[in-house]
């Protein structure tokens, strides 16, 4: 599937739950599946595809080398307050497949909650720290329609917006397809 670029509206607006799980649904999930593993990625959102609707999928393998994969749909998000302070440019860098080939500082919550539900209808709580609540968060911004640079501290998306300017981005119509087109996600 093609991943959407920063400007598209798809990544700027809030994504509408999910309602009744449909062929179509789990069609879009495993194609989602797909593509987050081609680009390679450790997240996707159905809105980076295109598809204004709540869910996600993540795929990591923690300190240990335990998978952790799965996907959430009609999430909801808790998380400890922020710590004060500007973010640590090495253990706080950020990417994402719809800013490719970019990574900028910012400052997350070090632990998170998310609950929702799988494609088969089980309820799923995952009480997370450290990487994996940055991925859970990342992902669920996606689903309100927020980019991780529109989060960016003024120097750094003073940085992102001329690297969008340069590459064109920033208007409908761009997009990527992993295993094809070569970016540096």
């Amino acid at each position: 599937m093609p991943i959407r670029i920063w400007g598209d509206p798809a990544l700027h607006a809030p994504a509408a739950p999910v309602g009744s799980v449909t062929d179509e649904i789990r069609s879009l999930v495993a194609d989602m599946y797909d593509t987050m593993d081609a680009a390679p990625g450790v997240g996707l959102a159905a809105p980076q595809v295109g598809v204004a609707l709540r869910v996600f999928t993540y795929a990591y393998e923690d300190d240990d080398g335990r998978p952790w994969r799965g996907e959430i749909l009609n999430p909801e998000l808790w998380m400890v307050p922020l710590v004060p302070g500007a973010p640590d440019e090495d253990d706080e860098s950020e990417g994402c497949l719809s800013f490719p080939g970019e990574r900028f500082p910012l400052r997350r919550s070090e632990r998170a909650v998310v609950t929702g539900t799988t494609l088969d209808g089980a309820a799923v709580r995952i009480d997370v720290d450290g990487w994996r609540a940055r991925i859970l968060q990342h992902e669920f911004d996606h689903l309100d329609g927020v980019i991780y640079v529109d989060r960016l501290a003024p120097e750094h998306a003073k940085i992102a917006h001329k690297i969008a300017k340069k590459r064109r981005w920033g208007v409908p119509g761009h997009s990527w397809l992993p295993g094809v087109d070569d970016v540096d996600a």
